[in-house]
């Protein structure tokens, strides 16, 4: 039947981009991107999916109409948010507000449109060309959503968002290492193999960018990036950089892209092998059965191209490199006789696959590069805002929330000034509300989630415990929270995250033993965040508990820590509609220790505190499980 046959052809596609099926009823499909395993570009997977499955039905329409006469349509939308899940797969159940819009999309759409959500429009619009629709109706929302209709996506494009159009600020001590490693491998006619480590958004891209603008009139650069999912990924890198050095296009014949590689080989007798060998590599023909004969004609083109010009080889997003990509990079480290910058762009997570990477080379450099300091972070807003200066309550928030990291800043930032946050006056650029409050942009959101999600699932649960804690946490609180069999397993899962640099040691209480802090609190968000909020209120109950057993008869210091956690043990288990005793008495808890910890504020002087406090003890005398709400203040307090 055409519409088995549709279904056949479409799940394939959804699926090489990272998408599950959830359900297919009648002729609708839901899929869905983030489950089981979350990546930071899955709202682009996921508009991708949907550009490919449009093409791949008017290809399938061809041989329909040839065959039976008809002829298939289709219609789609695409929604970002979070959903409620239960289990995966053909048998999985999705649901919330998320699948809702999506599927208001869908009916909205057109014969062979393709409609976006406003949030999926905002993650992906660097990268596609769309044009608004207006509001789609959303059936009894207070408040409408704008859709937006896709029209092409810009082929080659990962991750995230890249600016080049501000003066780079720090990264002079990097710079000169690249700098020199360039000039060594131009004097000594060597293979310089450089490394550059970094999270996501420390400014990789853009430092290797100004470096290369600078070498590029004595160097011939290539550029090759190693794709986080797809087909024949192990090669394409490879094949981009070949493909650049040799001019070959889409549109070259099989002969004519074997003549160009060979016309980088000049006068090489081998010339004809090797192209033979390089464009099976770039896909022309099955790949070389030997492993050795690929690595040595790679080398020969590259070692071809350096010795009439230096070379500069830059390999991007390495992290998610295939084995056969590392050992070439590894392989070409040893060349001799030509002048090579080999350029490696990578995350930590490359040590986790490969620990002793680039280990024994005589030509190696490894670089971490680490976050903007505040004075850095400052520089970098001004040039953002095109010179203007930001009002200290703006860079303040923007600091703390970025923790010198430039691709938040950005995000933080653009976000600011995209919903009316912030405005010019004068010379500056001023917050219109207070700004204490104001979310994560979804984008960051995403790349953090996903990086965690990559984790081994025990160090990925010892993290979400520690977020329970707070920004900062001891190994004791974490082992309170662990079920008992993990107990003996808590330290060396922490001290696993403390070499991918997701926390470190805590040095600001040389008296507290085994004290860690989140490396930034957006990782800490996104930690906390992946905990169902049944976790949440049974965690944050059970850290009250522990701390109040630590404190003894040291009590009175730790009031307000632990009246937190019984205040968001209450709220979550009310949203969840525990309305029972057992919420009454956390709330009771609650309560009086925020109410002792409020009247303890006013008694040193800290009106503002005492304030804030007691309010909070109010709102939990107000809860509806609450029979009599003058309990809550009574003993000594």
């Amino acid at each position: 039947m055409p519409l088995d046959r549709c279904f056949q052809l479409l799940r394939p596609v959804l699926e090489r981009h990272g998408g599950t099926v959830e359900q297919v009823v009648g002729d609708a499909v839901l899929a869905v991107f983030g489950m089981p395993l979350i990546h930071e570009d899955d709202a682009l997977r996921a508009v991708r999916a949907a550009f490919e499955m449009r093409d791949a039905l008017a290809a399938l329409n061809g041989r329909l109409e040839t065959e039976l006469g008809v002829r298939m349509t289709m219609r789609v939308g695409v929604n970002t948010g979070e959903v409620v899940a239960s289990g995966t797969g053909s048998a999985g159940l999705v649901t919330g507000d998320a699948v809702n819009v999506a599927a208001r999309l869908q009916q909205a759409a057109g014969s062979g449109e393709i409609l976006l959500g406003e949030g999926t429009h905002k993650l992906v619009r660097w990268a596609i060309d769309a044009e608004p629709i207006g509001a789609i109706d959303r059936r009894r929302r207070s408040r409408p959503t704008r859709g937006f209709r896709l029209l092409a996506i810009t082929p080659g494009l990962t991750g995230h968002e890249q600016r080049f159009d501000s003066p780079l600020v720090g990264r002079e001590r990097e710079r000169g290492l690249l700098e020199s490693a360039f000039e060594q491998a131009t004097a000594d006619e060597t293979c310089q193999l450089f490394t550059l480590l970094g999270p996501a958004g420390v400014g990789k891209s853009r430092l290797v960018h100004e470096f290369l603008q600078l070498v590029g009139p004595e160097a011939q650069v290539l550029r090759g990036r190693c794709p986080p999912y797809g087909e024949r990924v192990a090669f394409w890198p490879v094949a981009e950089t070949i493909k650049q050095a040799a001019g070959i296009s889409d549109a070259d014949t099989a002969a004519e892209v074997r003549d160009k590689i060979g016309a980088l080989l000049g006068a090489d007798q081998r010339a004809s092998v090797i192209a033979d060998r390089v464009a099976a590599i770039i896909g022309l023909s099955e790949a070389p059965s030997s492993g050795e004969e690929a690595f040595f004609a790679i080398r020969s083109v590259y070692e071809s191209i350096a010795r009439a010009h230096p070379l500069a080889i830059v390999f991007d997003d390495v992290q998610w490199g295939e084995p056969f990509c590392l050992d070439l990079i590894e392989h070409l480290a040893d060349t001799r006789g030509a002048p090579i910058l080999l350029l490696v762009i990578a995350r930590p997570e490359l040590l986790d696959d490969r620990p002793a990477w680039a280990g024994g080379k005589l030509h190696s450099t490894s670089v971490v590069l680490g976050p903007l300091n505040d004075a850095e972070v400052s520089r970098l807003v001004t040039n953002l805002l095109g010179g203007s200066a930001a009002s200290p309550s703006v860079e303040r928030k923007i600091t703390e929330a970025a923790e010198g990291n430039p691709l938040f800043v950005e995000e933080f930032l653009a976000m600011l000034l995209e919903d009316g946050l912030v405005r010019r006056a004068g010379d500056r650029r001023i917050g219109m509300t207070d700004l204490a409050a104001i979310a994560t942009p979804a984008s960051i959101k995403a790349l953090l989630a996903a990086r965690l999600d990559r984790l081994p699932i025990g160090e990925r649960e010892v993290l979400e415990l520690a977020a329970v804690v707070g920004k900062t946490f001891t190994r004791e609180a974490v082992e309170a929270l662990v079920e008992p069999d993990a107990v003996q397993e808590v330290a060396r899962r922490l001290e696993s995250v403390v070499r991918r640099e997701i926390i470190r040691p805590d040095r600001s209480a040389p008296d507290i033993l085994d004290a860690y802090r989140f490396r930034h609190i957006l990782i800490r968000d996104a930690a906390y965040a992946a905990l169902p909020k049944r976790e949440r209120a049974e965690l944050h109950e059970r850290f009250a508990d522990y701390q109040e057993r630590a404190a003894g008869d040291r009590l009175v210091e730790y009031e307000e820590v632990i009246g937190y956690h019984l205040e968001q043990a209450t709220h979550y288990r009310q949203g969840l509609g525990r309305n029972d005793e057992r919420t009454r008495e956390l709330a009771t808890r609650a309560a009086q220790l925020l109410g002792a910890a409020g009247i303890h504020a006013i008694q040193r002087g800290d009106a503002l505190a005492s304030s804030r406090l007691l309010e909070r003890c109010r709102a939990m005398w107000r809860q509806p499980v609450l029979a009599r709400p003058q309990e809550a203040l009574r003993g000594d307090v």
